[in-house]
């Protein structure tokens, strides 16, 4: 007989160590009423083969965070509750075997520094010292994590089942959820069935969390929301007892795709080979518990061959166990976190991309904190699960890709790497006219988005490094043609969305921290902002009618923005429509771009009809469009958007016009450098819903004094009286040679102080640039200016200049002649 309420607070999908941690972290925040069905017993899907490595550093500061929180959390769980987790700090080493692999773990060495991990850079004699057994022929580097640790990933969930438990919560092993009942944007509750089908029943809940790893997507279906992951195939051996094998630092050989782990005595070897299998592409079988899937020794040969020379007592060492089980894989590598686009009171933590044990102790914290607050405990835009595209759910999508993400562990992580699977799904109106004249594309959301213009003769593809790309000058050449003449670059895939009803201009001024009490044809820029006076998100607004605007968001969080509008709209009559497919956008920038649109259409672009920070409809060539004057290059320039039927004439007749002017077409890369030179910020790097919008320099678009309450205002108000707490700084390195791109550390005056947000190369200013914040409660502008800075490139202080204006063209003359 399975004893289940009828009523639950929360209902917790899968027993894994998230589910685990999930249930725990609210159970400890006082939760009553929580309920964790696991449908066969606790761990049996993922988790109890999971290597346990738990590593501190991870991609981004508030990853790193969540990551150094789990190693805390796994060391104190055994004193709570009796249960061992096998955690110990066994401290891990990252070797390079090529000078570009070299260059990037030296740049993560330099960015644990400024997250506040412990880290050292070490030769080949302290690698020996620390690893005997290693053969260290072909290392070129490795880096010393002195604090990563190791734990038992089993027993970590169980620890965290019992501390649930012993606060009330509620455990059930082998009962399976059937279907999730829904109501409008909420679900109401789950049924139930128990595993030998003798009992059934329903929980009425307030909430469900997906917890389901490697079921998420089809659990997720059930809820009514997207969960795009893919199981693959995940192989790793164990050797028997080694004579003499004492505790020792995890290894990791990334050029090799391997880690070792010493664990009693004997080495466990896995892999992240560049292509993996995908597994179960018809379904997980509904008996399995513990599965192992069958073994591939031709699969993994490689892998033990280059193991057995770099760690020779391999070859001597009997295999005790080659394990092949599946993990759950995701779109981009980073897992799903947070609350559903689709649904109100669906939460998801799953995806964990085989880094779920590092991650669960902090995930479930941080979704806790989420759930019970209502507001994210710290910018999580990383792994949120709105992040993800509608399309992303498709099987053969994630079938096709899952089969590159699972070997992007421990891949090359070069600046401006683009998947190369899963491509060419979603496609602009001028992608074929883009492809004709040379571009090479990157994707963005799905979308394919020219980045660069490849020379006639060229070849087409990225050639990636940390120095240099083969791309560096083709986008030089653009940014000069931005900046000295006339540019043209597809901006279609960022997203529009339309917000109209008899009450769209009071919702607008209540969700935004604009003034929308504007003429028709007035283009606002400004942020939404959480009750923090976070930025939620960074957006132009123009008003197309009395009842109708159009909101421009970035490609990459559109579905979050109008989910964020979605969840403010209260009783305010309104409707709000994605329409980012129906129009392609033309950016037309440049001193010349005036010159260029009056040869194509009659209408008047002068300051006196047009001014900046209008829109206007106008004929061009033999069509109709709507021109924005906008930019987000720092240059006079316009936005033309025409509806798609008419998007290839227009492009034509653009392009055909300024032949003779020497237009030149561009890509998103020149795009990112003009803006870094102009200090605009981008959202997700530059500011982020914990970024206070007074601190990130952005306090004038915010109007306090509109004349109506609107989200955020009260935390304005408050900032601008005490001052900000940060400031967002522009540098700019005064040796021209290094590069920048971002999370490198930024030194104040000797001291670490943070890292930059966005960085590239300012053709224009002569030298790479970027953007970061810097500490600053209680002190003037002046006094930020006063230090001295440089910027910790690869381990080297550079110098570098800093301003809290932009570098190039600081009063925006440009953009309004």
């Amino acid at each position: 007989m399975v004893d289940l309420p009828t009523k639950a607070r929360v209902v917790i999908i899968g027993g894994g160590v998230i589910g685990c941690s999930v249930a725990y972290h609210l159970t400890k925040k006082g939760w009553a009423d929580v309920v964790l069905l696991e449908r066969k017993q606790l761990t049996s899907g993922t988790t109890w083969h999971a290597a346990g490595l738990i590593a501190q550093l991870r991609a981004t500061a508030n990853m790193t965070k969540l990551a150094k929180y789990s190693q805390e959390l796994y060391g104190a769980l055994e004193e709570e509750t009796g249960v061992a987790t096998g955690f110990k700090r066994c401290g891990s080493i990252t070797v390079a075997l090529t000078e570009e692999r070299k260059e990037e773990i030296y740049r993560q060495a330099a960015m644990a520094r400024a997250f506040g991990v412990e880290v050292e850079e070490i030769d080949n004699d302290r690698v020996q010292a620390l690893y005997p057994h290693l053969n260290l022929d072909g290392v070129k580097g490795a880096v010393y994590l002195p604090l990563d640790g190791q734990g038992d990933p089993a027993n970590i969930a169980l620890a965290l089942a019992k501390g649930a438990r012993q606060r009330g919560g509620i455990v059930k092993e082998r009962v399976k959820v059937t279907d999730i009942v829904k109501q409008g944007r909420k679900v109401t509750g789950v049924d139930w069935i128990s595993d030998d089908g003798s009992n059934s029943g329903h929980i009425e809940c307030d909430m469900v969390v997906n917890c389901a790893g490697m079921w998420g997507h089809e659990v997720g279906r059930m809820a009514g929301v997207n969960v795009p992951l893919h199981a693959c195939e995940h192989f790793y051996i164990v050797t028997e007892g080694i004579d003499g094998l004492t505790q020792l630092p995890v290894l990791r050989v990334p050029d090799e795709c391997a880690y070792y782990k010493e664990d009693a005595g004997k080495i466990l070897l896995g892999a992240f080979e560049p292509n993996a299998k995908p597994w179960a592409m018809n379904g997980i079988p509904d008996s399995f518990e513990f599965d192992q899937l069958p073994e591939d020794f031709d699969h993994f040969e490689p892998i033990l061959e280059a193991a057995c020379n770099r760690m020779p007592m391999l070859a001597e060492a009997g295999i005790h166990t080659f394990f092949n089980g599946p993990e759950s894989f995701t779109p981009d590598d980073a897992y799903h976190l947070g609350l559903a686009p689709e649904m109100d009171n669906v939460w998801v933590a799953a995806g964990f991309n085989s880094i779920g044990i590092q991650s669960a102790g902090g995930a479930g914290m941080a979704l806790a904190e989420w759930m019970d607050t209502g507001e994210k405990p710290f910018d999580l835009g990383d792994v949120d699960v709105s992040r993800m595209q509608p399309f992303q759910g498709n099987k053969q999508y994630l079938f096709e890709r899952s089969k590159e993400t699972l070997g992007l562990l421990y891949a090359d992580h070069y600046p401006y790497r683009q998947k190369a699977t899963a491509r060419g799904v979603r496609r602009t109106p001028f992608h074929h006219h883009l492809l004709e004249k040379g571009a090479v594309m990157g994707e963005l959301a799905g979308w394919e988005r020219a980045n660069w213009f490849a020379a006639e003769g060229q070849e087409r593809e990225y050639q990636y490094s940390w120095k240099r790309q083969n791309w560096f000058e083709n986008s030089a050449a653009e940014h000069r043609a931005v900046r000295d003449n006339v540019g043209m670059y597809d901006m279609s895939s960022f997203g529009k969305i339309r917000v109209e009803g008899p009450d769209a201009e009071a919702f607008m001024n209540y969700v935004g921290g604009g003034d929308y009490s504007v003429p028709n044809g007035k283009i606002v820029y400004t942020q939404f902002l959480n009750r923090a006076g976070g930025i939620e998100a960074d957006v132009t607004v123009t008003r197309l009618s009395e009842t109708a605007y159009l909101v421009v968001t970035p490609a990459a969080t559109r579905l979050a923005d109008q989910t964020w509008m979605r969840r403010n709209t209260g009783d305010f009559r309104v409707v709000i429509t994605d329409v980012t497919a129906g129009e392609g956008v033309l950016a037309v920038m440049g001193p010349n771009s005036r010159a260029l649109l009056e040869k194509v259409s009659p209408n008047n672009f002068s300051n006196t009809t047009n001014p900046f920070g209008t829109a206007q409809e106008i004929e061009i060539g033999m069509g109709l469009a709507r021109a924005h004057r906008v930019t987000y290059v720092g240059e006079l320039g316009w936005e033309i958007y025409v509806s798609s039927d008419m998007a290839d004439h227009v492009f034509e007749t653009l392009h055909d016009a300024g032949q003779d002017m020497g237009l030149k077409l561009c890509g998103m890369h020149m795009m990112d450098s003009c803006r870094i030179e102009k200090g605009f910020r981008h959202f997700g790097h530059d500011i982020t819903c914990e970024d206070h919008v007074v601190d990130a320099g952005l306090g004038f678009a915010v109007k306090v004094d509109k004349g109506c309450d609107f989200i955020g205002r009260e935390a304005v108000i408050a900032r601008k009286a005490s001052g900000p707490k940060n400031r967002l700084v522009q540098f700019k390195l005064t040796d021209p040679e290094p590069l920048l791109f971002h999370n490198e550390p930024i030194v104040r005056d000797g001291e670490y102080v943070g890292y930059l947000s966005s960085g590239s190369y300012g053709h224009t200013l002569g030298g790479a640039i970027g953007l970061g914040y810097v500490p600053c409660e209680g002190e003037r502008a002046a006094d930020v200016l006063a230090s001295t800075y440089e910027i910790d490139v690869c381990g080297v202080k550079v110098k570098a200049e800093a301003s809290l204006k932009p570098m190039y063209d600081p009063k925006s003359e440009r953009v309004k002649v």
